[in-house]
């Protein structure tokens, strides 16, 4: 499958996430950013350190500049069960905006059509990173890496095309 790209409608599909309740949420994709205009940002793995150190802290320190910008949802997505996804996010004490959602088997991202094979590593078929900008579900800037880069994915990139 073709790799998601600017103008195509992001895809039907369902991702989980704790709610501010503590309470496990699996939503639609279509229901979370219907209306809105949402950066989705994908990461290959969760504690990892490019995604640990770099691409998430960059997110949460642009945050409030993105949201000026009329960015109603920043959501980090990556293929790891929401567990993980809720203990990574924990690590953040400072987050105050990006959301922190599972891809538990990789289907969301298969239909993204951005999946990274590192069975090779170890750790099976993740996400590649990315960048979306997503207008009422619509793709408008699409920012994907190759392999396990990161150079035009951050936060700044996606403040640039705003």
């Amino acid at each position: 499958m073709a790799p998601i790209a600017v103008g195509d409608v992001v895809p039907e599909g369902t991702i989980s996430f704790f709610d501010e309740n503590d309470q496990l949420q699996s939503v639609s994709v279509h229901t979370l950013a219907a209306g809105k205009k949402v950066i989705l940002f994908g990461v290959p793995g969760a504690f990892t350190p490019t995604c640990s150190m770099q691409h998430v802290p960059g997110f949460i320190e642009k945050a409030e500049e993105l949201k000026s910008k009329g960015v109603d949802e920043i959501i980090c997505f990556s293929v790891n069960d929401p567990f993980v996804m809720k203990a990574w996010g924990k690590t953040y004490p400072e987050n105050k905006h990006v959301k922190f959602v599972a891809d538990g088997s990789g289907e969301y991202t298969q239909l993204l059509g951005l999946e990274l094979d590192l069975k090779d590593k170890g750790l099976g078929v993740r996400s590649r990173r990315f960048a979306l900008l997503l207008d009422n579900l619509k793709v408008t800037v699409a920012n994907v890496e190759s392999g396990g880069e990161f150079t035009v994915s951050s936060a700044d990139d996606i403040l640039k095309a705003l």
